[in-house]
């Protein structure tokens, strides 16, 4: 099913592009990586699909099945946020908000809900315990099973191993790629991490200033955009 589809998308700010030609899709079950040089609007492209920003050019239409609302978001994390005084589980079910409406208290499904991902992600114990006294892997986790409960059918995450360490990087990539391989999770990742990308995810979205590139990770491979962005020859040329 086709959750996404954008063409010819340009988005900027105040009137000012700062991407254009972006055109993409998004089906069910894609693990989709955005990759490009800093200030080429990979950001700037999140917070659209959000709808934080709105186009400035250009189609993007979601699947009627998927109000923009729900869409789960794991932003880049702030000092101020990494210090935020309250527990775990209060920081997960806080991914309910928008779809409780008016309810002044969560339902028990939505409690349920919230302990299920802290049990998938391996963070069950520490429900009870301050977000600030946590490591940088342990908030990570506690902001994806935020981003979960939020929607569990289409995440967007903008550089989620930023901060972390090698080995907490790539157990973080692991536990995403089997959301998406296990519990069926559409991905959108921002990523300054290429090798990461080629090797997690199904489709590339380069973004530069003078184009940009969308298809499979293959496809990319054998791309000239590949060859320039990585300094290695394609594929079909090595």
């Amino acid at each position: 099913m086709r959750l996404i589809t954008a063409e010819n998308l340009s988005v900027g700010y105040e009137g000012k592009s700062v991407a254009e030609n972006i055109s993409f899709s998004l089906n069910s079950g894609d693990y989709l990586c955005i990759v490009g040089e800093n200030g080429a609007g990979k950001s700037t492209l999140m917070k659209t699909l959000l709808s934080l920003k709105a186009p400035l050019s250009g189609k993007l239409e979601f699947d009627k099945s998927l109000r923009r609302g729900e869409i789960g978001y794991l932003p880049q994390q702030t000092e101020v946020q990494k210090g935020f005084p309250a527990t775990v589980l209060e920081i997960v079910l806080s991914g309910f908000v928008s779809k409780s409406g008016l309810r002044p208290f969560y339902s028990k499904d939505e409690k349920k809900q919230a302990l299920s991902w802290l049990r998938r992600l391996e963070i069950e114990e520490l429900k009870n315990n301050s977000y600030k006294k946590l490591s940088g892997g342990q908030q990570q986790r506690v902001l994806l099973a935020r981003a979960l409960c939020a929607a569990d059918k289409l995440i967007l995450l903008d550089e989620p191993t930023a901060g972390l360490d090698p080995l907490v990087t790539k157990n973080m990539y692991s536990l995403i790629s089997s959301l998406n391989k296990e519990n069926k999770v559409s991905v959108i990742m921002v990523s300054h991490d290429l090798d990461a990308a080629l090797h997690y995810s199904t489709h590339i979205l380069q973004i530069t200033h003078s184009g940009c590139f969308f298809g499979t990770v293959e496809e990319y491979k054998n791309s000239s955009f590949f060859t320039l962005f990585s300094g290695k020859e394609g594929e079909n040329n090595a």
